[in-house]
């Protein structure tokens, strides 16, 4: 290409860079919503100083409390404080709810509800036939809006059904001091229901569906391990 012919070409290169450089800098940014996703998930937090006071339904039974202790039905559902137990049979349905109190004492509202019919190994006992029952473990996280299943690891052959309700959270949703006014790109874009294995495993999102109506999450549940709500 002789010189003439370069200098034809250069002012028609010059121009398309720039527009090129342009379109980049013009392009999508990362949002102060999108951020706490690289920085890890940030958990809901109940409303208030304290955790709110919890009470138990056996749903297998019909009978339920608010007490410190509940002990009733078929299912033999307990409620000691921040943790409830039952027997779970393969085969058999049985279902848990645990209701929390507001913070005026005046009403109550669901937090968790868990069903169960078939669960089909214990970790560290192996399969169980039908007929055969496991003690099923919730523990409530007094800080976070999350729960531990146990035995960890338990599994399924149809998934057991995990729903928690986030009506709970206070408006400093995650504890950094900033309050958070009701917003439907958040609920419906980032929130959701995370699970991890053990204390030192790493938080993963899992797929669930979410009631904007009733503030609620729930989850078919292949196994047992610990779940929170976060975005």
């Amino acid at each position: 290409m002789d010189s003439e012919n370069r200098m034809a070409v250069r002012p028609v290169l010059i121009p398309l860079a720039l527009a090129l450089l342009a379109a980049r800098c013009a392009g999508p940014h990362p949002t102060a919503v999108q951020q706490p996703f690289a920085q890890g998930p940030h958990f809901l937090r109940w409303a208030g100083n304290s955790p709110p006071q919890f009470g138990a339904a056996d749903a297998f039974s019909g009978e339920g409390g608010t007490g410190v202790l509940l002990l009733g039905g078929p299912g033999g559902l307990s409620l000691n404080q921040y943790t409830a137990t039952f027997w779970a049979v393969r085969g058999q349905p049985r279902s848990a709810q645990i209701n929390y109190l507001s913070i005026t004492g005046d009403t109550s509202a669901p937090f968790l509800r868990l069903a169960i019919a078939d669960p089909t190994y214990v970790p560290g006992r192996g399969d169980l036939a039908p007929g055969d029952s496991v003690l099923i473990t919730v523990t409530i996280d007094t800080v976070k809006i999350g729960v531990s299943l146990e035995p960890t690891g338990l599994l399924f052959g149809d998934p057991a059904q995990l729903q928690i309700w986030y009506g709970g959270a206070g408006g400093d949703l995650n504890g950094d001091g900033v309050v958070y006014q009701p917003d439907a790109h958040i609920e419906t874009q980032l929130l959701g229901l995370w699970y991890r294995e053990g204390a030192t495993s790493q938080w993963t999102q899992i797929s669930a569906s979410q009631s904007l109506s009733d503030k609620s999450f729930i989850s078919g549940l292949q196994h047992f391990s610990e779940y929170a709500l976060s975005w």
